[in-house]
């Protein structure tokens, strides 16, 4: 039974990702005060790009057409072992936060490859750019996990939610600027504004769409739809590690329906302030980028500081 709502788990995490990206772009449109698309329109931009023929240049190796399928896969094989709307589920035993910042690592490794591998100005610019930043954003994460391992005292994501939930509300400035850290990474890591822009096609100014230039019919789709994923589960993390209340603790049904409940209301309103922030904040220049990551990783220094001297040595 356990296994069963793992595997549902995941699934929801993979269907509901386009939805999450479409209710974004509807609350970005409606704060623009410009006519908004279908909350359903990113199913049907995935259904006509894996309808379309794929094209691919005279000069791509196997590594550009494996990387769009080995991108999704890693993305779904992180969306199961994220904790969505009930903890203690087996899948969440399986990997800790590390192994977590390492299945980014190894999605980002095969999109920069094929970045590069068409040998495109733009492809090669797109993919150095993105190595930069998560040169400069890996740091950052690792600071939030140390803050947050010590604190709860495991690296597993399902106990460090339970530690959490037992502990009542209290007031951790440790997890405050882990939560102000991780939040800025997310931004980083996802390609929004105003480290980047997903829906820009100006050359000079992409990153994560200078990589996926070339790409076409299903494999543009599966990019989509990984980076989609990407977005919701650094939603699931920031909802669930730091405000993980009502979310499922056993397996009844009126558990995981409150916590199916709860985690959609967290993730819309971590939405409403998503779209705010890109419409309120214009793109930074690729130089200023060292500075906004270098901040979120002085965050994470001062989370884990602010642990050791509020609530270790002075407890």
């Amino acid at each position: 039974m356990a296994w069963i709502l793992a595997i549902l788990q995941t699934l929801l995490f993979i269907g509901g990702a386009p939805l999450l990206a479409g209710w974004i772009k509807m609350l970005k449109c409606w704060l623009q005060n410009r006519n908004a698309p279908s909350l359903l329109q990113p199913y049907r931009d995935l259904r006509k790009l894996w309808r379309k023929e794929s094209i691919l240049p005279e000069s791509a190796s196997w590594i550009f057409t494996a990387a769009p399928y080995l991108v999704f896969t890693v993305a779904v094989l992180t969306a199961a072992v994220v904790p969505l709307v009930a903890v203690d589920l087996p899948s969440a035993r399986i990997i800790d936060v590390f192994g977590l910042v390492g299945f980014f690592a190894l999605a980002r490794t095969f999109l920069v490859l094929a970045g590069m591998d068409i040998g495109t100005a733009f492809g090669g610019m797109g993919s150095s750019r993105e190595m930069t930043i998560s040169s400069l954003a890996e740091p950052a994460m690792l600071m939030v996990v140390f803050t947050l391992a010590m604190s709860a005292g495991t690296t597993n994501l399902s106990m460090g939610m339970d530690y959490v939930l037992d502990s009542g509300l209290v007031l951790r400035p440790s997890f405050v600027f882990a939560l102000g850290s991780l939040m800025l990474v997310a931004v980083a890591e996802t390609g929004r504004v105003p480290v980047d822009n997903p829906a820009t096609h100006l050359e000079l100014t992409m990153i994560h769409e200078a990589m996926i230039l070339e790409y076409s019919g299903r494999y543009l789709a599966l990019m989509e739809w990984a980076s989609q994923i990407k977005l919701m589960l650094y939603g699931v993390l920031i909802a669930n590690i730091f405000f993980p209340w009502y979310i499922g603790r056993d397996f009844s049904p009126a558990a995981l329906g409150q916590g199916l409940l709860a985690i959609m209301l967290k993730l819309a309103l971590l939405s409403v302030l998503l779209a705010l922030s890109e419409t309120l904040l214009a793109k930074m220049r690729i130089f200023r980028v060292q500075e906004y990551l270098s901040f979120a990783y002085l965050l994470g220094v001062l989370g884990m500081l602010s642990h050791i001297i509020l609530e270790v040595y002075y407890a």
